[in-house]
Parts: structure tokens; sequence; C-alpha cells
């Protein structure tokens, strides 16, 4: 489905350009917040190169480590 494909890569690239941009606001490299965090390297790379197929569990790790999380909210309600 386009509109689904479309919708997870709009998310994803959002979420990988804020993890980017905190990553870089700590000062870390993609090497030391793989190993800070207990993921690899090669998810932080896809995570903010905006891949739409990454792990959410592990989306959910690293915002967890920035003090972040995701909250879905359905026709305006939680």
């Amino acid at each position: 489905n386009y509109v689904k494909r479309y919708f997870n890569e709009v998310i994803m690239n959002n979420i990988g350009e804020k993890i980017k941009e905190l990553r870089k606001k700590y000062q870390l490299a993609q090497i030391e917040l793989a190993e800070r965090v207990g993921v690899g390297l090669r998810f932080i790379r896809e995570l903010e190169h905006g891949k739409p197929t990454v792990r959410l569990d592990k989306v959910n790790q690293m915002l967890r480590f920035f003090g972040c999380h995701i909250e879905i909210v359905k026709n305006g309600k939680e």
C-alpha cells in the first residue's frame, strides 16, 4: 500500500533526523551511541537515514536513552 509505505518513510525519516540531532548535540559518534544504547552500528546508520523497516523496539530503546518517546494519537484523541 503506497500510503502506508509513504507514511512509514516520513515518520522514520523524522525520527532518524531527531536521533541524529540529539546524537550530535551530545557529541556522540554513531559507534559510541550504538555501544551505550546496546544496538548495532548498522541500526544507527539505518535509523538516521530514515529506513522504514528498522525494529520499533530498538527505536524506542534509542528514544528512551535520550529521554524521549513516541505517542500515537488517533483522530485527535489518545
